[in-house]
């Protein structure tokens, strides 16, 4: 069995990735990264360093064809999207899941996320609700 390592991330959609920024970095005093673009992911993001390990990923449509933009009609002020979880080896970790019946989202193949490392998605209705997150540490 692979286990899940420590929480990377909660990532949250904003429909104003500037305006989310500016509101972790000068009313809440928080580092915040630049924004970037991740095209195989239709979105734009920017990593917002807390005290400690974990994140918060803000995250905005890169063009109406982004899932982000789905999740903005159904959630118009934005809200928690997923959480991302470390594991040591991806591969090993999705081929675990999988076979335990759970779904991964899209080709089932690692992209690389806004770390740049490879990440994976699974379906929400296998994470107790959630989309979940995979990133290789």
């Amino acid at each position: 069995m692979v286990g899940i390592g420590r929480l990377n991330h909660v990532a949250v959609a904003v429909p104003d990735l500037e305006a989310a920024a500016s509101f972790y970095r000068d009313i809440l005093g928080a580092e915040v990264s630049e924004a970037k673009d991740l095209p195989d992911q239709g979105v734009s993001t920017v990593i917002v360093r807390l005290v400690g390990t974990a994140c918060v990923e803000l995250i905005t449509p890169l063009g109406e064809a982004s899932p982000i933009a789905a999740f903005l009609e159904r959630n118009p002020k934005g809200g928690m999207h997923h959480l991302c979880y470390e594991v040591g080896d991806i591969i090993a970790a999705r081929d675990d899941l999988i076979a335990k019946g759970f779904r991964p989202i899209g080709s089932g193949e690692p992209s690389v996320g806004a770390h740049g490392k490879p990440v994976l998605f699974f379906h929400p209705r296998d994470f107790c609700g959630t989309l979940v997150e995979l990133e290789e540490v």
